[in-house]
């Protein structure tokens, strides 16, 4: 499974996550088109404020599968299949609970919460009907990411694949279904969002119920202090997924904040899912090669890791350059897909886009280095540039480069804040700071490997 040529290991892991991550995305596209041609742009305004809470149940989601997965798939490279199966249950049960939990304290807090995600008093209601179908069903989004990252740990990367791009598929179906023949407005976007990631769990869940793979539910001890372990190693995918809801929202309020008004957060949105679409194509590279990297630590296999960490620099660096060669020719006529007979939403949008997006080259290797650091056991410095890239550059830069230099310059702070963190990555790389494993995370790791 893991054997073979460096390029061709990369295609059989990398590849089909990409490809099923960037149907899912999908789900929030799809929304935007029919809600933008259909409702115009308020109604866009409104889906917008739910973007930051889609972005965390999936955060968790992806967190807990690559935690996991780390842990699994060093497991399994060793032989030992009874503490893989006893790591996915533990994560299975982690994050059901989690999803029920938010569904019922989602639905008593529901208007303090979209108010707190950006919905101003003309949008609330619109915003609130939407979050409403967003919140019943997160176990569902929840399970469906988790399952499809145990798929492919388990070395099923295109069943993890296909059961995204179905469910992004009846995505689509139901949104023209219930927002044309049955007119039921944004409501009926919210509820097509809702119900996709079922048919992906449906797709995926036999897999292990049947043991059609090294990784199924059985009966073992579950161990509550498992889950710290697990939550450790995923935590910088969760901070490197949430950074995508992290700058929705410090945009949405800075938007409102400078004065763009309904116009700027309508353009945002379909920014938004322009980047999307980009930074998930380095995600599920990244999250494809998880289970590559882990396997190598556990089979104490260096020299392959690196090998592989070269080329997919190389693939990540040649991506961001042709996908903002594309935004600079294409954005324009991406944009009228969502608001046609809008023409000044799209020239806007479209002129924004320039500088938004100039540094997102930058932005895949800074992917690419925290996806590596975890998936050897370098949690550490993994969890060092999630921080930097999400939590600290942009928040110092959205927050004061505008207040300086005037409310345009806020569309280049996101690039400014990659390019920042990639030079600290540099100098990581420069001093020697990309190990296999830190001794802080090798001391960690021989606790619960003695268990």
């Amino acid at each position: 499974m893991y054997e073979g040529r460096t390029s061709g290991v990369f295609l059989r892991f990398a590849v089909p996550q990409m490809l099923g991550l960037l149907f899912n995305s999908v789900y929030t596209i799809v929304d935007g088109m029919f809600i933008g041609n259909r409702l115009g742009r308020a109604a866009m305004a409104a889906a917008a404020v739910a973007v930051p809470l889609l972005e965390v149940l999936i955060s968790l989601a992806i967190a807990t599968a690559s935690g996991a997965g780390v842990m699994i798939s060093i497991r399994l490279s060793q032989g030992e299949t009874v503490k893989a199966h006893r790591y996915f249950q533990e994560s299975f049960y982690l994050l059901l609970g989690t999803g029920l939990l938010i569904a019922v304290a989602g639905n008593l807090w529901l208007r303090p919460l979209s108010e707190l995600l950006g919905g101003t008093q003309d949008i609330l209601n619109d915003a609130m009907t939407y979050l409403r179908y967003i919140i019943m069903f997160a176990p569902f989004q929840l399970l469906s990411f988790f399952l499809g990252g145990m798929a492919r740990n388990d070395g099923r990367p295109r069943l993890a694949m296909t059961a995204l791009m179905l469910g992004a598929v009846s995505n689509i179906i139901l949104d023209y279904l219930f927002m044309y023949p049955l007119n039921l407005g944004i409501a009926g976007a919210a509820l097509a969002t809702a119900l996709g990631p079922i048919f992906s769990v449906l797709i995926l869940l036999p897999h292990f119920l049947l043991r059609r793979g090294a990784l199924y539910f059985e009966k073992c001890p579950l161990y509550i202090r498992d889950i710290k372990h697990i939550l450790i190693y995923g935590f910088p995918s969760f901070i490197m997924e949430f950074s995508i809801g992290i700058v929705t929202f410090l945009y949405n309020y800075a938007i409102v904040h400078y004065g763009y008004g309904n116009l700027g957060l309508a353009a945002y949105l379909m920014i938004g899912y322009l980047m999307l679409i980009i930074l998930t194509l380095f995600l599920g590279l990244g999250e494809g090669l998880q289970p590559v990297f882990s396997y190598f630590k556990g089979r104490g296999e260096l020299s392959r890791s690196k090998e592989m960490l070269g080329f997919a620099i190389k693939v990540f660096l040649a991506l961001g350059a042709v996908c903002y060669l594309a935004i600079l020719l294409l954005s324009q006529s991406f944009y009228s897909v969502f608001s046609p007979n809008d023409t000044v939403l799209v020239a806007f949008a479209s002129e924004k886009s320039i500088s938004y997006f100039c540094g997102f080259c930058v932005a895949g290797v800074n992917v690419l280095m925290i996806s590596y650091r975890q998936s050897t056991g370098a949690t550490g410095k993994a969890f060092a540039l999630s921080l930097l890239r999400s939590l600290i550059f942009p928040p110092v830069l959205i927050f004061t480069v505008p207040a300086w230099f005037g409310r345009n310059f806020i569309w280049v702070c996101l690039s400014a804040a990659e390019a920042m963190a990639g030079c600290c990555a540099a100098l990581m790389v420069r001093k020697g700071e990309i190990p296999f494993a830190g001794a802080a995370q090798i001391r960690s790791a021989a606790r619960w490997r003695r268990r």
